[in-house]
């Protein structure tokens, strides 16, 4: 019984990890640099923006660089695309930083990829705690793999939208095995989109997907209230079919994580693998802490009126009615 009250507390902190209505704008921003030339290389710096705003922070290459080309700048839908030539040198950026100026006042990474004449290239994550990157002259497939896990894990962590949709299936699924086989199909089914949206296959334009997720989040709060109240449903009975649909819709939301990099072709292989990977890593760390900190305060054995049980439900569906209303309007306004 302790447990729907912990989880509910575990579900504000969740809330107050990031603004309600940005559940996605923690999307990472993309750095490439290309060599073209010795010491000449092509720059495509790639920002989101987030409720029409564009992201506050400039780049700052080493004192030694200059532009061959003014920045050209392209404005698309949810992103502004960057594109100039710079000379460095004829040392090149090899060992040399790039700054990220203004990127400790974001809650955004950037993923840095750079290529050198030969062909080698290197990858790296940047964080806003450490606003600043060392252009290495090599970097082995380890490497460029762990950026990539980072960025997974990383992005389900500030999913809040899909952690919620997480917990209210371990509120609706109160046996263990039931729950294992629920966040099994869950996990198998947004994998099945999260590959078929980066590699081409599947297309779904943003606002109706995140519309759909805060859907998905709301009929599940609606499914918990209705399995503590007694009563039975489909979903309540096979809950890993509904956590199975939805995860194909959650994927689509993973995908978009990783497709708006702009990611070269010879990275997608390892960049989905390692990214699905950090996904993965991230939502069992989410559960594991979960049952953990329930099974711990559990033990106190503290008894709760119901009232206050049936709080969490409420909690979860009206923070999914709520994103499903604001989307919507957000979707309609946007092509109005």
């Amino acid at each position: 019984m302790f447990t729907r009250l912990l989880l509910f507390l575990i579900l504000l902190g969740a809330l107050g990890y990031g603004p309600v209505a940005q559940a996605h704008d923690s999307r990472p921003a993309y750095l490439e640099i290309n060599e073209t030339a010795p010491g000449r290389y092509e720059v495509l710096w790639r920002t989101p923006i987030n409720a029409g705003m564009h992201l506050p922070v400039v780049l700052k290459f080493p004192d030694d660089t200059h532009n061959i080309t003014a920045p050209s700048l392209k404005e698309f839908s949810g992103l502004l695309l960057e594109r100039r030539w710079i000379d460095a040198g004829k040392t090149g950026l090899a060992g040399k930083r790039i700054e990220f100026v203004g990127l400790q006042a974001t809650i955004t990474d950037v993923l840095v990829r750079a290529q050198v004449l030969d062909g080698t290239h290197t990858t790296a994550l940047v964080h806003p705690s450490r606003p600043w990157v060392e252009i290495a002259a090599s970097q082995g497939i380890a490497a460029v793999a762990a950026a990539y896990l980072m960025h997974g894990f990383e992005h389900i962590m500030y999913g809040t939208d899909h952690l919620l949709f997480v917990l209210g299936l371990m509120l609706m699924v109160r046996n263990l095995w039931m729950l294992l086989k629920t966040i099994t199909a869950f996990t198998l089914a947004h994998s099945i989109t999260l590959a078929a949206a980066t590699l081409g296959y599947v297309h779904v334009p943003g606002p109706p997907l995140e519309a759909a997720i805060a859907l998905s989040i709301m009929f599940v709060g609606v499914e918990v209230l209705r399995s503590w109240r007694g009563e039975t449903s489909l979903t309540l009975r096979q809950p890993w079919l509904v956590a199975f649909a939805f995860g194909l819709v959650h994927g689509l939301g993973f995908a978009s994580g990783l497709a708006s990099l702009g990611l070269p072709s010879g990275d997608i292989p390892v960049a989905l693998l390692m990214f699905n990977v950090g996904v993965e890593a991230g939502q069992l760390s989410f559960v594991a802490v979960m049952l953990l900190l329930v099974h711990c305060f559990g033990l106190l054995k503290i008894h709760w009126p119901q009232p206050a049980r049936m709080v969490p439900a409420y909690v979860v569906g009206s923070v999914g009615a709520f994103w499903t209303i604001d989307r919507i309007v957000a979707m309609i306004a946007g092509t109005g």
